[in-house]
């Protein structure tokens, strides 16, 4: 029997790193940070920041709802065939749009911080709520001059079976 050191050694190489890399946007400026991240000194004493429920709790639990509501309506459509109200087809597609701005909008609080990237993150989140505005405008126009979200998805999946069924006539 082998003794374990000979295993152990192999493996506290494998996952042995040299140097520590941080993530970082190659095209994004940053802003000059402290040695470590470190306000102030060691002895300092923590500063709470202010307790806002909105940013806190509440979103979090605005996540989790916009995500439960998504399991009723996309089977909705599944279980009817694709054909739905159109207030059913506007709530799925608005409640769609809001729950990728949630998710979009934690990727930008996580990767690019305001801390780090200074004004980018401000224009990151611009962006995100100017994309958001456009997506409802289309969302409006896909309910008023076309069949819904819906029946486009419906009138895409059916165009390519009808293109094969055209030409196998032909």
């Amino acid at each position: 029997m082998l003794p374990r050191t000979i295993f152990r050694a192999p493996l506290q190489r494998a996952f042995h790193t040299s140097t520590k890399r941080s993530l970082t946007i190659p095209f994004l400026s940053t802003l000059p940070q402290k040695p470590g991240g470190v306000e102030g000194t060691p002895n300092d004493a923590y500063i709470f920041p202010p307790p806002d429920k909105l940013h806190g709790s509440y979103h979090w639990d605005f996540e989790r709802f916009l995500a439960v509501c998504m399991i009723p309506l996309v089977t909705l459509p599944l279980a009817t065939g694709g054909s739905i109200s159109t207030v059913a087809d506007t709530l799925l597609s608005t409640v769609l749009v809001a729950h990728v701005y949630t998710g979009f909008q934690s990727c930008i609080i996580d990767y690019i911080s305001a801390r780090v990237y200074g004004k980018n993150h401000g224009r990151a989140m611009f962006l995100l709520a100017l994309g958001s505005v456009f997506s409802f405008i289309g969302i409006y126009k896909l309910e008023t001059q076309e069949n819904g979200s819906i029946g486009v998805l419906t009138s895409l999946w059916s165009a390519d079976k009808d293109q094969s069924k055209q030409e196998k006539k032909d």
